[in-house]
């Protein structure tokens, strides 16, 4: 499934994308607050949920009309709701995380080789861990705010992983049963202020900082993440080029490390690195600037656009 936090008539609510229709889930009769509401509850609500869009796949299908028996719903047995594109915005899928994103570093060895001028990593044997602080997370079409202190703005494309369930010394062999699904994030980041401090926290986490979406798609419809394809555009300009199957730590492999000393709470969002061609790895160095269009793709979630303002 492709889940989605929508905002219309200035309310915000989960959806579910069927027969490319958004469908807000309370018309399915599920009732949640909000994402991480429905993946704290996920266990007791995914049947339900389930069992309702395969329901309106199989009548959409059939050419059937799609409405909810009481039997089907005691909360909706009027005939779906389809949202019209006009009548929502598609916002961030968790617009507010619960803690802060969970960043790894350096990933991707052609990350690794094109910034060792600046910070050397080739001689790192473990991890690296950081976080990026998030009052809110930028939606996929926000605008990326271009802050005076900042005079090298650049992108990063990353998959980011979201918890399902509290994971607590979790081995590599559990670690995808604690998988709710995948979404992308693009970890911008002012190079000056990451630099400028030993650690990286403040140069990651200005607002607007952390564009995320459009969606999160169930882990059981991803197939192989260790799979898929990952890129940036600037301006239609492919920067970045590459594919899940190069990241030195595997998605598993880090929730298991994290988790052997940390509990990682559901709802728990982790960005996964990026690979190369970011923007400081160039030569000369071409950062973005005002009226910049960043796009970021992942094969089978879809992507986000941003513009810098």
């Amino acid at each position: 499934m492709k889940l989605y936090t929508i905002e219309a008539n200035g309310n915000e609510y989960v959806a579910v994308l069927v027969n490319d229709k958004m469908i807000k889930l309370e018309s399915l009769g599920i009732k949640v607050k909000n994402m991480n509401d429905l993946i704290q509850h996920f266990e007791e609500l995914k049947d339900k949920l389930i069992n309702s869009v395969e329901k309106i796949e199989m009548n959409h299908k059939l050419g059937k009309s799609e409405n909810f028996s009481e039997a089907d719903s005691k909360e909706n047995d009027s005939e779906i709701n389809y949202l019209e594109a006009k009548d929502y915005k598609v916002l961030a899928p968790i617009p507010v995380p619960l803690q802060d994103v969970i960043c790894l570093g350096v990933n991707y060895r052609s990350h690794i080789e094109e910034t060792v001028d600046v910070l050397d990593f080739t001689k790192k044997a473990d991890t690296v861990y950081f976080s990026k602080r998030v009052n809110r997370c930028n939606t996929p079409d926000g605008i990326i705010p271009n802050y005076d202190m900042v005079d090298s703005l650049d992108y990063e494309v990353e998959l980011g992983v979201i918890l399902k369930k509290d994971a607590f010394r979790v081995s590599v062999e559990e670690a995808a049963d604690y998988i709710f699904g995948y979404t992308i994030i693009n970890d911008v980041s002012a190079r000056n202020l990451q630099l400028k401090h030993q650690q990286w926290y403040f140069g990651k986490s200005l607002d607007g900082y952390t564009p995320m979406g459009p969606c999160i798609v169930t882990a059981d419809q991803i197939g192989d993440v260790h799979k898929l394809d990952i890129s940036c555009y600037v301006n239609d300009e492919k920067r970045q080029s590459s594919n899940t199957e190069y990241m030195i730590t595997t998605v598993e492999e880090a929730i298991s490390e994290l988790s052997r000393g940390i509990t990682l709470k559901a709802g728990t969002i982790i960005a996964t690195g990026t690979p190369g061609g970011v923007a400081m790895g160039m030569k000369p160095p071409v950062f973005l600037k005002t009226g910049d269009i960043v796009r970021c793709q992942i094969s089978g979630i879809g992507e986000i656009i941003n513009t810098v303002g």
